[in-house]
């Protein structure tokens, strides 16, 4: 039987939350809806922030309350506090996400904080989720690069990423937040990582803004990284990183994966007409090199 890797499809949180559209809470909806046809086994339904700041993830825990339940799907809210995590424990979330990042400048300006503070924040979280049997995944944004102190020392990602561990994260995804990163130097980090780290429990979340995400992603596959994060038509960037592209497309992630031989889960077609449908809703130009070419040959 082929290895599986399980993919983390973000589109609906990271993509639509840097997406200049706001959508409706019914497009949010449908956009979902469409994403659980697709098999892809984890699904970030949105963010439990202030609409104030973030007016894209508005309502975030009515939308999740509206969802059907799926014993095989995995749908998780980003929860940066205690107040979002009481909201998504009010409608029954099971898995939410906290987020800090290996770099001082980034947490700063990201979360208005420092790395230690973001800590402190998360403790109460932690606390509250542990006692709601309610399943914790950290982000770790700026494994190789951090768009305000450039290159981030390895051994700072690893420290930052085994705290969230130690504190109860079940799974952390680092992320290449900028896309600045190559082969060679997410090597380096994920080897410093593994030298300390199971691999079981760590994600690769790749930007492809000079279009090295697939490359960095089978860099990591090599060694033995089994799970990364990606959006459907490559949604998203980052508001806090200037310039940054958006997340890997799952359409290019679902191409290499399925042709080294890896199991997915993913239902192509449908993959495909919901890729489709978000990219004309939003009105934009799908990035993946794969949907280009499969629309090619495959005339609507």
């Amino acid at each position: 039987m082929s290895e599986f890797v399980k993919i983390v499809e973000v589109g609906a949180r990271d993509g639509l939350q840097n997406e200049k559209t706001a959508l409706t809470l019914a497009q949010r909806k449908d956009f979902i809806l469409d994403l659980m046809k697709t098999g892809v086994q984890a699904i970030e339904v949105g963010s439990c922030v202030s609409a104030k700041w973030v007016p894209q993830m508005a309502d975030s825990d009515s939308l999740f309350s509206q969802l059907p339940k799926n014993p095989n799907i995995q749908l998780s809210l980003l929860t940066p506090n205690l107040k979002g995590l009481q909201s998504a424990l009010a409608v029954g979330c099971s898995e939410v996400a906290i987020f800090t990042a290996a770099s001082e400048s980034f947490t700063q300006k990201n979360i208005n904080c420092s790395i230690e503070q973001s800590f402190e924040k998360f403790a109460d979280v932690m606390a509250a989720a542990k006692a709601n049997n309610i399943k914790v995944r950290g982000y770790v944004s700026c494994m190789v690069d951090c768009p305000y102190e450039g290159a981030i020392d390895p051994k700072q990602v690893v420290q930052v990423s085994k705290r969230l561990l130690d504190m109860g994260c079940y799974e952390v995804s680092l992320g290449e937040t900028i896309g600045t990163a190559t082969p060679d130097r997410v090597k380096k980090v994920w080897d410093i990582c593994l030298s300390e780290l199971d691999s079981r429990v760590l994600a690769g979340h790749f930007h492809n803004t000079y279009g090295m995400a697939i490359a960095n992603i089978y860099q990591s596959l090599q060694q033995g990284i089994r799970i990364f994060d990606s959006s459907i038509a490559g949604l998203g960037g980052c508001p806090y990183a200037k310039g940054a592209a958006g997340n890997v497309a799952t359409e290019d992630l679902y191409y290499l994966l399925s042709h080294m031989g890896f199991e997915t889960g993913i239902n192509l077609e449908a993959l495909m007409q919901a890729s489709r449908k978000i990219g004309q809703l939003l009105q934009r130009n799908n990035p993946s090199n794969y949907a280009q070419a499969y629309w090619q040959s495959h005339p609507a």
